[in-house]
């Protein structure tokens, strides 16, 4: 009998990246969720998957009234932001005796999943927020890392975004969302108080060369103090390809911060369609980079620097690949542990390496 999976935003960008990679397996059957009827139809009858895929209405923000009549066995929640998203999906999910996972990287949203735990405990499901590149794929990094540091001190990290890559307005929300906006990160042993996008930097990138970074507001700031003991310093920063669009969003981030603007996803539509207009002096690869410093075993210091180079446009595939493992696993049968929590403890480094072999994906490691 297939795992039947409810994937919510499944004609999307991130969507469309998961329902693809999962039609081909003979034990899931897709429904194909969305707002919009013939899309989600269009979208599932070209998907020639394994299991002819279905379609049906779902509305994010009115969950109960139609997951009950898909019945899935699991519901994949990759419709963004999730800035301004409660947990409804998720109570929804559990509601109808379904596992849930989705592809949050807002960090409030991730970091409070835990308040589900008893009732998904309850219900007998798994519900994993966050399962993304993070808190996904950073943790698995740093547990990594593990293996020849006896302490973690300092953790600088971050994603340099490809300019001729399919981007859409969720993501462009979510990030404008905290651009000049006031969070927490950890710096030298203390919570302190950044603005987004600001933190101006750079970073050499073997094989694509410099690119600029500000701060970004992801789980993994308010993840991570509590769960590597002895670390200091944590810094998450992304940045455009482009250092005219970089610094734009820098000067924008400063009229958000002094208060002569509002918050910025506010125009996300109207941002995201002049970005569009760069595209001819950017190219379709990205990158991710973790420095990673602290104490080897043996009490002298050590420091191992990894990057992540995406080629054609594939970056964007990376933070979908944990809900496609977790999808994976449960149609073989494997278990995965009741209760609610971030996707963190289920994926290893080596798996999530290994799922990124069809992509154009090269990692360097020093």
């Amino acid at each position: 009998m297939s795992l039947r999976v409810a994937l919510l935003g499944g004609y999307g960008n991130f969507g469309g990246y998961v329902a693809r990679a999962l039609a081909n397996d003979p034990a899931i059957q897709l429904v194909i969720c969305g707002r919009d009827r013939a899309k989600a139809s269009a979208f599932a009858a070209n998907l020639n998957a394994a299991n002819p895929a279905e379609s049906a209405i779902v509305d994010i923000d009115e969950p109960c009234d139609t997951l009950g009549d898909i019945a899935p066995q699991l519901v994949i929640h990759t419709v963004g932001p999730f800035q301004r998203q409660d947990h409804r999906v998720a109570e929804a999910a559990i509601a109808i005796g379904a596992h849930y996972c989705d592809m949050a990287d807002a960090r409030a949203f991730v970091a409070a999943i835990g308040q589900l735990d008893e009732a998904a405990k309850r219900a007998g499901v798994a519900v994993i927020a966050g399962a993304s590149s993070v808190p996904c794929l950073t943790a698995a990094y740093l547990d990594a890392s593990l293996a020849e540091f006896a302490v973690i001190k300092r953790v600088d990290y971050g994603i340099a975004a490809a300019q001729q890559t399919n981007r859409g307005l969720g993501t462009a929300s979510a990030i404008l969302s905290y651009v000049g906006r006031p969070f927490t990160t950890l710096q030298a042993g203390a919570m302190r108080r950044v603005f987004g996008w600001q933190g101006l930097h750079s970073e050499v990138y073997p094989q694509i060369g410099r690119r600029w970074f500000g701060y970004c507001d992801i789980p993994d700031l308010a993840l991570f103090p509590g769960r590597y003991p002895g670390l200091e310093d944590l810094r998450f920063c992304a940045g455009h390809e482009i250092a005219a669009l970089h610094f734009g969003t820098w000067l924008l981030s400063w009229g958000v911060r002094l208060r002569v603007l509002p918050r910025l996803d506010r125009w996300s539509g109207f941002l995201l369609r002049v970005s569009f207009l760069f595209d001819a002096l950017g190219t379709g690869t990205s990158g991710f980079h973790m420095y990673v410093d602290g104490v080897d075993k043996n009490g002298s210091p050590l420091i191992r620097k990894h990057w992540i180079i995406a080629r054609q446009a594939h970056g964007p595939n990376i933070p979908c690949i944990p809900v496609i493992l977790i999808a994976k696993r449960l149609a073989r049968g494997e278990k995965i542990e009741p209760g609610a929590r971030p996707c963190i403890d289920l994926i290893s480094l080596e798996e999530y390496r290994d799922a990124l072999k069809g992509l154009d994906v090269s990692f360097v490691d020093s």
